[in-house]
């Protein structure tokens, strides 16, 4: 009895965290439908999403417990090798670059299948640890427990105090809670990096090298991070009533001043990039962005395989000053024709305006985020339903923005993933599309098979798990699509 009575009490709303600023919970008559929902409605929603992604993940393992080849794929994979076959006799080409792809594929599925059930079972379990530290972050009242053990700090160690330095406090505050996510998160990098990985044949990292990208990563973080957050709190508390047109310019010249330095000077402290050798391929890539007007300055190649076999081509830079960067691991999975048409859909993507889409789509949320999260800003009800309920002391801000983004924004945030990785899986057809008018479709897809054999890539994902989780179709939708275009080609 006594334990049912305490079991009846603990799930009596309004739910308090366990640590708060007074001591005490508050009851109903102290709280507005806000407060009064708002622990128990970020508890239950977490729990919904991860029931719902969890789902999703089992559908994903049945289909990685399948033993047949997938039909859809076979078909249409055997169509490429069939065109492969007629062009080698046509231009003669070498036996290797038209060598069958079905019979790989299929000696390989699998190696695929396994692959992709020890990262989703690995998957599983991460995300469920993550789930329940997330809840029990909030029934303990971790936030108010770690911003008061760092306004303690503060003024032990540096004489602040929380009225006149809170920027300063939120520092300590951002340092803590960084370094217990470091921790935490350290056990599950090492096994997906040295025991999944490396079980499948792609990890090329040992682990001093995984501790010095782990080290660099961490003091990149503070150096640009600490700023970062300075600026942006010092804003919101300078900025008055429209503070959120303030943060939003800022927001803009941050992401452009990263997109810059990233690139530059960041990546470039973890991977080495040297300029691809003089040869056909260099001349044939200049001419095919001369051909699209792309004003490529550099053409990179970066040693990938220092800590990885899997391989990705990618561009970035402004105005007149473009860079391609190809993995060296690239180089060796495909044939020149294949990177021409690999990267024609890359350029595909700048041509067709995804990259600057992508980016007018990333301000248009930072503003709408920073509206939304101004009405609610000053909500002492929300604060105080999460432990931060000291009348005398108004919510940090830097709490305000995280608990905003962890509460009243978290199901928009869902929502507008989702259909961010829809409008992705659009461009990727349209980026397809684009490469096939370059004339380049079947090495396009010989190409796509070849990176997704190397790379032990899902061969039969399951329709709805990939729908919301892949912002890239699936092979064979890929390929179906593209060789509905030859078709629609040789009937023209």
């Amino acid at each position: 009895v006594e334990w049912f009575l305490e079991m009846n009490a603990m799930f009596e709303l309004p739910w308090s965290p366990r640590y708060s600023q007074t001591g005490e919970g508050m009851s109903a008559d102290d709280q507005s439908s806000m407060g009064y929902w708002a622990l128990a409605a970020t508890i239950a929603f977490t729990v919904v999403v991860f029931s719902f992604e969890g789902n999703l993940d089992a559908r994903q393992k049945d289909a990685y417990l399948q033993t047949n080849f997938p039909k859809q794929l076979e078909q249409t994979v055997s169509k490429i090798d069939e065109e492969r076959a007629t062009a080698k006799k046509e231009a003669k080409k070498d036996e290797d670059a038209t060598k069958p792809l079905l019979p790989q594929m299929q000696s390989k599925f699998q190696n695929a299948q396994s692959y992709g059930l020890d990262k989703i079972n690995f998957g599983m379990i991460s995300s469920a640890f993550e789930t329940v530290q997330a809840v029990l972050m909030l029934i303990y009242g971790f936030l108010p427990y770690v911003w008061d053990l760092s306004v303690r700090m503060g003024s032990e160690y540096f004489g602040w105090t929380e009225t006149d330095n809170e920027i300063k406090i939120s520092l300590i505050f951002l340092l803590l809670t960084t370094l217990l996510g470091t921790v935490t998160s350290l056990p599950f990098e090492l096994y997906s990096t040295f025991q999944i990985e490396k079980k499948h044949g792609f990890n090329k990292m040992t682990l001093g090298l995984f501790f010095t990208d782990k080290l660099k990563s961490t003091v990149l973080t503070f150096l640009i991070g600490g700023p970062f957050v300075s600026l942006l709190l010092y804003i919101i508390k300078i900025g008055g009533p429209y503070f959120y047109i303030y943060v939003w310019v800022f927001m803009f010249v941050f992401s452009v001043f990263m997109m810059t330095l990233v690139p530059v000077f960041i990546m470039p402290l973890f991977n080495k990039y040297e300029p691809l050798e003089e040869g056909d391929l260099k001349r044939r890539i200049y001419a095919l962005a001369d051909q699209l007007k792309y004003p490529l300055t550099n053409l990179f190649v970066m040693d990938g395989s220092k800590r990885s076999s899997h391989s990705n081509a990618f561009m970035f830079g402004f105005g007149k000053n473009k860079r391609i960067v190809l993995f060296d691991t690239l180089l060796t999975q495909v044939h020149h024709d294949e990177i021409l048409a690999i990267l024609g859909h890359e350029l595909g993507h700048w041509k067709l305006g995804h990259t600057l889409s992508n980016f007018v789509i990333t301000q248009l949320y930072f503003g709408a985020a920073f509206y939304f999260f101004s009405l609610c800003y000053t909500s002492a009800e929300l604060f105080a339903a999460f432990g931060f309920n000291d009348a005398s002391r108004p919510a940090p801000t830097i709490i305000a923005l995280l608990l905003f983004f962890q509460t009243l924004w978290a199901p928009v945030d869902k929502m507008l993933s989702f259909l961010l990785t829809l409008f992705s899986r659009y461009n990727e057809f349209g980026a397809d599309r684009f490469s096939h008018g370059l004339g380049y479709s079947s090495q396009l897809q010989s190409g796509l098979v070849k990176i997704h054999l190397e790379n032990l890539g899902a061969m039969c994902p399951d329709p709805w798990y990939s729908m919301y989780h892949y912002s890239h179709p699936p092979l064979v939708e890929r390929l179906s699509a593209m060789m509905a275009m030859d078709e629609e080609k040789k009937q023209a």
